[in-house]
C-alpha cells in the first residue's frame, strides 16, 4: 500500500533533506525510522527537498509498504524512533496515484528576518539576522514585478537541476512586527535558492542600497550574477505543500510564531 505522512523538522543539525553517504540528512533518520516501524526497508519521495539549515512545518512524503499499520502506529511509532529534531505530524495510507512531489498544486514557504542591531541568541537558528533597519514599503513594492509565471533564471542556484526556470509566484507578501519582517511566497513550485534569492533581493531594496525597480531588472536579466546575494537558510521554513482534495490529506496551515 502507498502511504502519505506529513512532517516537521528543524533543519539546522542537518545536512539538507537529501541522504547523503557521509553526512546527517532528515531522509536518513525517517527512513531508518519509518524501516523499525515497517519492520523492512523504506524509501521515501518527497515534495519538495530542502537545503541544509532550512526547516519545515508541514513537509510531505510517501512510502509503498507490505506493512500493515493504523494511522496511529505509523505515527506514534515512527516519533518514537525519530531525533528530537524531526516528527511526523500525520500519516495515513493514500490513492496508488498519489505522488508527493508531482501531485502537488502549490508550496508555501515563509521566511523571518530579525531586524534590529544586535544579533539574535536562542533563536539564531531560526531566524535570518539583518542588522540594517528594513523598510517594508520598498520591499512590498519591488515584489509586486515578480508576482505571476516568469523565467526565474535570476533568483535560481547555478547548481539547480530544474529543466525548466519558469515558475508561477503566486503570492509573495511581506509584512513587519516589531522586530521581525516577515516574507511568504506561494508558487505552484520553486527552484532551488528562489526564495532565499529573492529574499536576499528584498531585503537590500528594504536597506534603501537599491530601488524596488531593481527587482524587475534583475528578473528581466535572467542572469543569476545580477542578483547580488543568497540570503541565509536560518530563517526559511517549508510552511505547506498543497494537494488536489481528492487525496484527502489534512490541511496543516501552519505558522511559525515568531513574532
Amino acid at each position: 500500500m502507498r502511504i502519505a505522512a506529513i512532517i516537521e523538522y528543524d533543519g539546522s543539525g542537518f545536512s539538507g533533506w537529501q541522504r547523503q553517504e557521509h553526512a546527517r540528512s532528515v531522509q536518513g533518520v525517517v527512513e531508518e525510522a519509518l524501516s523499525k516501524v515497517a519492520d523492512e526497508p523504506i524509501q521515501v519521495t518527497v515534495a519538495g527537498r530542502t537545503d541544509a539549515g532550512v526547516h519545515a512545518l508541514a513537509q510531505a512524503i510517501h512510502f509503498d509498504t507490505n506493512a500493515t499499520r493504523s494511522e496511529y502506529s505509523w505515527v506514534r511509532g515512527a516519533n518514537s524512533n525519530l531525533p528530537d529534531a524531526v516528527a511526523v505530524l500525520w500519516a495515513g495510507e493514500v490513492d496508488a496515484g498519489f505522488h508527493a512531489r508531482y501531485s502537488a498544486t502549490g508550496r508555501h514557504y515563509h521566511y523571518v528576518i530579525l531586524n534590529r542591531p544586535i544579533r539574535p541568541t536562542y533563536l539564531s537558528r531560526s531566524v535570518t539576522w539583518d542588522y540594517r533597519l528594513l523598510d517594508v514599503a520598498p520591499m512590498q513594492k519591488a515584489a509586486r514585478h515578480l508576482i505571476g509565471e516568469h523565467d526565474f533564471t535570476s533568483f535560481r542556484a547555478a547548481e539547480c537541476q530544474a529543466q525548466s526556470p519558469v515558475r508561477e509566484l503566486r503570492a509573495l507578501e511581506i509584512k513587519r512586527h516589531g522586530e521581525f519582517v516577515h516574507i511568504r511566497a506561494y508558487a505552484n513550485a520553486f527552484l532551488q535558492h528562489m526564495v532565499r534569492n529573492i529574499a536576499g533581493v528584498l531585503m537590500t531594496i528594504g536597506a534603501g542600497e537599491k530601488e524596488p525597480g531593481w527587482a524587475k531588472e534583475v528578473l528581466a536579466a535572467r542572469d543569476r550574477a545580477q542578483g547580488g546575494i543568497t540570503a541565509t537558510p536560518d530563517g526559511l521554513y517549508l510552511a505547506e505543500i498543497e494537494y488536489p482534495e481528492h487525496f484527502k490529506l489534512p490541511r496543516l496551515s501552519r505558522d511559525v510564531g515568531l513574532w
